[in-house]
């Protein structure tokens, strides 16, 4: 009995560890086959995506003037001498009029970049610099095809274009959500590279809402991508469009890790424009912004570094007229908050026209809220900068001289001549006004987020400042307008 029931142990300890070994290996194997269904499956992507893709060709017409016929005489008897041949009896000859040459025109090479089919009847974005200039574009299907493409509009400040081609069936691109892209996601891009068609890189999302424009920003991704690129679609793992490739990072000119793209919701905001008008029309206020730092937001009561500071505002400006003033620095518009200046020119440039806005500032340790109409962005204008008018030079005071400073009155002509109420001259600056970054001509408008508009209020307002703490100073430097914090020496 006792054999029989140690026998019957032995064989159920021999299941159970055979049942072990069994699970401790298929453990990994099945782990291993969850982890390569995770992984990106490119080769369905590129089947998806591939035939959508286009490679853009481009040509530029150049005058090319025709040679003035062959050598002279004089040069071909050179031509005897120096390879040592007898000198043969050439007949003089009645020189013949030259006849003045017509310049022509010939098509000369001018790019190749990529593009992708948004539509099946032939519409295709690509970026406006792969157009630019170009007098023929030709662009080349997956299958060969090739078609001369018209350009239908293209935007320089956002580097998208919109062309053309006459042909239909054709596999538009499915567009993606750019809001719902994570930073580390996977992607992949298709295009010609150095002109060769079709090809494919990877790589993941580096960063988003990069700032390196004034109106756009981009997506970083790791992605290969070079000269050539440009143009082409950044694809999720969907098989959908998120961006289209457009700058990288280098200085080799060629790809050393960094790429950009323009983000798929900001290309189609600019490409239905440029399909209904052919051009892209912006909002606009009239103002010159600058960044708040820390340590000025903390001096003025801002209490965090946020906003846009307005340096100057244009004369006749919509700021202007909805009294917007410089040294303001917007915090808000229509509500929606400007964390850092390089949001408002995005936020003012999306909006139509026309259209009333709300813009909140922070002014003098307060805030308030001005209606300002947007108007349309105009190509831009170089702002020559004024200098102030020579006048005779007033009495100089040495008020202030803990911070380093000695300012004088302003004249009258010249509050007119820089187009302000008040405030008093730096005839010099040493100290913790250097430091600052003040110097000799500018003019303090602000001391501590209150008005001087003498040399007198001037002293006042410093003689109460608590020299234990930075003091700020908002100050116009020819037609540019910029907060400084003073700090006096221990």
């Amino acid at each position: 009995m006792k054999a029989r029931i140690l026998g019957a142990l032995r064989a159920v300890l021999t299941v159970a560890t055979i049942s072990a070994a069994v699970f401790v290996v298929a453990a990994p194997v099945q782990s291993a086959r969850a982890q390569s269904r995770m992984l990106p499956d490119f080769p369905d992507l590129v089947e998806q995506v591939g035939p959508s893709v286009v490679n853009i060709r481009t040509s530029e017409k150049v005058v090319a003037r025709a040679q003035q016929g062959g050598p002279s005489e004089e040069e071909m008897l050179d031509l005897f001498r120096r390879f040592g041949l007898p000198i043969p009896n050439i007949p003089k000859q009645a020189p013949k009029k030259s006849q003045p040459q017509q310049p022509q025109e010939e098509e000369q090479p001018k790019g190749v970049g990529s593009g992708f089919i948004l539509s099946s009847d032939g519409l295709i974005m690509t970026n406006a610099h792969v157009v630019d200039g170009a007098t023929e574009v030709l662009v080349t299907l997956t299958d060969k095809r090739e078609f001369k493409a018209k350009i239908i509009g293209a935007d320089l400040r956002s580097d998208i274009a919109l062309v053309k081609i006459e042909a239909t069936g054709l596999p538009a691109v499915k567009v993606g959500d750019v809001s719902k892209l994570r930073v580390g996601e996977w992607v992949m891009a298709i295009g010609s590279p150095f002109g060769l068609e079709n090809s494919v890189t990877a790589g993941i999302v580096s960063a988003k809402l990069r700032d390196t424009g004034d109106y756009l920003p981009f997506i970083q991704t790791d992605v290969a991508i070079n000269p050539g690129n440009s143009g082409g679609p950044l694809i999720n793992m969907r098989g959908e469009v998120i961006g289209v490739n457009s700058q990288i990072y280098s200085r080799s000119g060629g790809y050393m890790g960094i790429s950009f793209a323009i983000p798929m919701d900001e290309a189609v905001r600019v490409s239905d424009q440029l399909r209904s008008t052919g051009r892209v029309t912006r909002g606009r206020m009239g103002v010159q912004i600058d960044q708040v730092s820390k340590e000025v937001a903390e001096s003025i009561g801002l209490g965090k570094s946020m906003g846009a500071l307005v340096r100057s505002v244009e004369a006749g400006s919509p700021a202007e007229r909805g009294g917007i003033e410089a040294g303001d620095i917007i915090t808000k518009f229509d509500g929606r908050s400007i964390e850092k200046s390089s949001d408002l020119p995005r936020l003012v440039g999306a909006t139509k026209p026309g259209t009333r806005s709300t813009v909140t500032v922070f002014r003098r340790g307060a805030t308030r809220e001005l209606s300002v109409v947007v108007a349309e962005l105009e190509a831009d204008k170089a702002v020559a900068a004024k200098a102030p008018a020579k006048e005779e030079k007033p009495k100089a005071s040495l008020a202030a001289q803990t911070f380093g400073l000695v300012v004088a009155e302003l004249s009258e002509a010249q509050k007119k001549e820089l187009g302000i109420k008040g405030g008093v001259r730096v005839e010099a600056a040493t100290d913790a006004a250097a430091r600052g970054g003040l110097r000799e001509g500018d003019v303090i408008i602000q001391v501590g987020n209150v008005d001087v508009s003498s040399v007198k209020e001037f002293d006042a307002v410093v003689g109460k400042f608590d020299k234990s703490k930075g003091m700020s100073v908002l100050f116009r430097r020819a037609e540019w307008t910029q907060y400084a914090v003073l700090k006096a020496s221990k």
